[in-house]
């Protein structure tokens, strides 16, 4: 597709002038998503791989969640979380029932639920064995959010930038590391933070055996093991939780993106044995689980179990796989193949920020992480003639850049 070159508007000036510079956007305002595509206000129509970063699991304007959102909005919107309604309670029983855990609390984002993981796991230490037992270790490259608590369980240097004082008590060591880990398994140690699969690290799946040998370090150390699953939850990897490729229960998992499907919604679950740690009063939020944001989510997630999207996910997944195997094995600048599912990342030799862009003038909205790894996240619905196409570009582009590496 030849893209319309924008007038670019008004919506960027109103948004340049009024808005925090918090974010590097790119130069197209979109107005309108349908499936996996969305359009601009000048009418130029992108495939988008994306997906609002890992949000949009069931494709824009879904209509589950359009019946769901028309149904709520004309019974209630929003109460006090100090009354009960019935939307949350379902979402809670329908979560519960599909997972290791058996208690939810609900929030609005990831990095909320993860601050409520923090939150839990060192009163949950406190209270079973000692005050002192607060130290939580993270992984390098790990992400799991910008508010103070999470940036300071996040590795990486360059998003907590000028931060300084972060909170104490976050140790790092390296992904796929157990020895390393070992080292810093002390007694101060409550619990071990990660992601089953680093999303903003680059698409870094663990080796076979690491999660186990994570969760054997817990077990002997009397410390928690917290699953972040916000980016590669809800069917993302081909099955509903990353974790469960590897065979291996936390005792805490976060949930949010995909969870409400574009809708602001966030999951902290945990076993009973651990979640008794939080009672009346001890962490709150007003907007955790409305009723209208808790339908819309009982819907996307019914959809997810029932519509046969997680295996659709890992069937066109691995066609996706085989796509971006067959750049690597004609390109030289492309390195290597990431992911499961539809996370998927292709190692490039060179920067990849110049190929998002060739994409995006081409009609494809794809995302790069860690300076050059290309990451693709699309609808869960996507079709294999769609990933064709991007691939067929993909193809364009890596030769195009070959040949300016060459000059």
């Amino acid at each position: 597709m030849t893209q319309k070159e924008s007038n670019g508007g008004d919506t960027m000036k109103l948004a340049d002038t009024y808005m925090f510079h918090t974010y590097a956007r790119f130069p197209i305002t979109l107005v309108r998503g349908e499936g996996c595509r969305v359009w601009d206000e000048d009418g130029n129509e992108y495939l988008d791989f994306v997906g609002g970063i890992a949000v949009c699991a069931l494709g824009h304007s879904s209509p589950v969640v359009t019946r769901a959102l028309e149904a709520q909005s004309r019974r209630l919107v929003h109460v006090s979380n100090l009354y009960y309604t019935r939307p949350q309670a379902e979402l809670a029983r329908l979560l519960v029932e599909n997972c290791f855990a058996d208690k939810v609390f609900f929030c609005n984002s990831g990095a909320e639920s993860n601050e409520a993981a923090i939150k839990l796991a060192r009163r949950y230490a406190s209270e079973a064995f000692k005050p002192e037992k607060r130290v939580i270790v993270c992984m390098d490259n790990s992400f799991h959010g910008r508010t103070m608590a999470t940036l300071s369980a996040t590795g990486q240097a360059k998003v907590q930038k000028g931060f300084d004082p972060l909170l104490h008590g976050f140790t790092f060591v390296p992904f796929n590391d157990v020895g390393r880990l070992e080292q810093a398994m002390d007694e101060s140690v409550c619990a071990v933070m990660m992601e089953p699969i680093q999303g903003e690290g680059g698409v870094v799946c663990p080796s076979p055996d690491y999660l186990n040998a994570v969760r054997s370090l817990c077990d002997q150390k009397d410390a928690l093991l917290i699953f972040d699953e916000v980016q590669v939850g809800m069917g993302r990897t081909g099955k509903l939780f990353a974790h469960e490729h590897y065979g291996v229960t936390p005792d805490i998992m976060t949930l949010a993106k995909a969870l409400g499907n574009g809708l602001p919604i966030g999951a902290m679950l945990a076993t009973d044995a651990v979640a008794g740690a939080f009672g009346p009063g001890s962490h709150a939020t007003t907007f955790g689980g409305t009723p209208l944001v808790a339908a819309v989510s009982n819907a996307v997630v019914s959809e997810l179990l029932d519509g046969g999207w997680v295996d659709h996910c890992r069937e066109v997944g691995d066609h996706f796989r085989q796509g971006l195997e067959g750049l690597v094995e004609r390109h030289a600048l492309a390195l290597g193949v990431r992911g499961l599912g539809l996370i998927l990342g292709l190692e490039l030799d060179i920067p990849g920020g110049p190929l998002v862009k060739y994409c995006m003038d081409a009609g494809f909205l794809i995302n790069c992480a860690q300076e050059n790894i290309l990451r693709f996240l699309p609808p869960l619905i996507v079709g294999k003639d769609e990933i064709d196409s991007l691939l067929s570009t993909l193809d364009n582009v890596l030769a195009k850049a070959a040949k300016l590496v060459e000059e």
